[in-house]
């Protein structure tokens, strides 16, 4: 895999990017192309490692261990040292759909779980996969390819994000007609909206990739709410099979004192009501705008840095995000061994930019609000905070417990609550009355996907709750597989 001795002569080298201080004043993707010679002998830093990791796709402690959708990442890594990059696009497109999405998005557990990380920097997976998929656009390499023989089966896919997608061209590869419901004025679900555009352009990256699915078969049904706009019923009655792929939009709350004061929005609302004004080139109606204003962003992971990152785009005033965990440490912990995903201090394009900008790393660790604060007009002026510490309580839980006298009052005319999401939204779940687990999620066994209704599927983060992108793939295409199994009775999807 790569050249036997790649690792060895040979440093881990990333794509450059367009400096912080500099992307903040637009838009655009930030990322610089790599040199064709400089690829390659990143490709050459792959070990032939016997028994690769990266693309494992365990859990493990809760987190992703290599590639979920098992990636063929070795072969394509030796096929990009040699130069094969037509070869090296066909192996990635077996189990990938949309690597140019991963390929911006995705954390990248597989390197995480790089054999050659365990004393080294591991091999640059992530920026290897993006340039294979660009190069195939860039050369033409990637166009719309029909099925020759349709089934006559007609397939109602609910949502169009990640796993919607996955689902719907894997199922259309398989000849049926395939016909995907979105909610919004756009399709592509968290990758149209959820995801601001300097981290994944809409226009560039994800309509280019929609243009071909439509091209292939696929029909996308926009400002559609099925259940609302839609009655659910006639979703078994005019299709064959329908697979609900509608994420988990539920957000999590903060019902302190002040939650009611004006200011106060859901990480998703300000990132998607930014990205359709950024599409609909300011023309109609406004957006939650962070301009001149002192912004505190209460959650840590990646909607928060999303929020930062956009926050400083508007030309906030100020800027403070309050995570409840403690910093990570810089080097993997005793409990955190590889090929475990590592849990470390990293920056993301969001810290940096916030840095650039204001100094320093816009996270204070430990830290919870107890209260918001109004003005004489309703709106939120201040957010109380005060440190904490985790402690045992009697049932042997980790529970967050005040420090005395470390409370502090941040300014704040804009409060932004990024604390991820406790599942997907319940009517239409009620109205096709599909049974649900604890957690509120669709009840439908992984590798299965099948609900409680027949010929009614799940698949993504409805199913299994908040995830990674590229689980969310895994699951579109193994509902795919499920149902065409059951429209046809066998089936060669993989």
């Amino acid at each position: 895999m790569g050249k036997p001795t790649g690792f060895i002569e040979y440093l881990r080298e990333v794509a450059l990017e367009i400096s912080p201080s500099d992307r903040i004043r637009n838009w655009d993707e930030f990322h610089l192309p790599m040199p064709e010679e400089k690829l390659r002998q990143q490709g050459a830093r792959c070990m032939d490692c016997g028994t690769p990791f990266c693309h494992t796709g365990t859990v493990i402690n809760g987190m992703a261990s290599g590639c979920p959708i098992n990636n063929l990442i070795p072969e394509w890594n030796d096929l990009v040292y040699r130069g094969l990059w037509r070869e090296a696009l066909d192996r990635l497109h077996k189990t990938n759909n949309f690597p140019e999405f991963t390929g911006r998005v995705c954390p990248a557990p597989c390197e995480g779980s790089c054999v050659l990380g365990i004393n080294n920097p591991p091999v640059t997976i992530k920026n290897i996969e993006y340039s294979i998929v660009e190069k195939g656009w860039d050369e033409g390499w990637i166009e719309p390819i029909p099925p020759t023989k349709r089934t006559g089966k007609k397939v109602a896919v609910v949502g169009s994000g990640p796993a919607g997608l996955c689902a719907a061209a894997q199922l259309n590869t398989a000849g049926h007609w395939v016909t995907v419901f979105e909610r919004a004025d756009r399709p592509g679900g968290l990758l149209m909206y959820g995801i601001p555009n300097m981290k994944l352009d809409k226009e560039k990256v994800v309509l280019r990739r929609l243009k071909v699915l439509e091209e292939e078969g696929v029909k996308f049904v926009c400002n559609t709410e099925v259940g609302k706009d839609l009655p659910a019923e006639n979703l078994l009655k005019e299709f064959d099979a329908v697979i609900l792929c509608t994420g988990a939009t539920r957000p999590r709350d903060l019902p302190i004192e002040g939650r009611q004061l004006k200011g106060i929005h859901f990480a998703m609302d300000f990132l998607t009501e930014n990205t359709k004004a950024i599409l609909d080139r300011h023309k109609n109606g406004s957006f939650i705008c962070a301009e001149g204003k002192d912004v505190v962003i209460i959650g840590g992971g990646d909607t928060g840095t999303d929020c930062v990152g956009t926050s400083i785009r508007h030309r906030c005033k100020s800027l403070a995000q309050l995570e409840i965990l403690p910093k990570p440490p810089s080097e993997r912990a005793a409990d955190n061994p590889w090929p475990e995903w590592p849990k470390i201090y990293r920056m993301d394009y969001g810290q940096e930019e916030a840095a650039a900008k204001f100094g320093g790393d816009p996270r204070v660790y430990l830290t919870t609000a107890t209260k918001f604060e109004g003005d004489e007009t309703g709106h939120v002026k201040a957010v109380h905070t005060v440190q904490i510490q985790w402690e045992k309580n009697d049932k042997g839980q980790f529970v967050p417990q005040p420090i005395p006298g470390t409370e502090k009052i941040l300014p704040a005319q804009l409060v932004l609550l990024a604390m991820g999401f406790l599942g997907p939204e319940q009517p239409l779940l009620d109205a096709l009355g599909l049974d649900c687990d604890a957690r509120s999620n669709v009840k439908a066994d992984y590798g299965k996907y099948a609900t409680s209704i027949p010929g009614v599927f799940a698949a993504g983060d409805c199913r299994r709750g908040q995830s990674l992108v590229v689980w969310a793939f895994n699951e579109g295409r193994g509902a795919a597989r499920e149902c065409d199994l059951y429209l046809m009775g066998s089936t060669d999807l993989p």
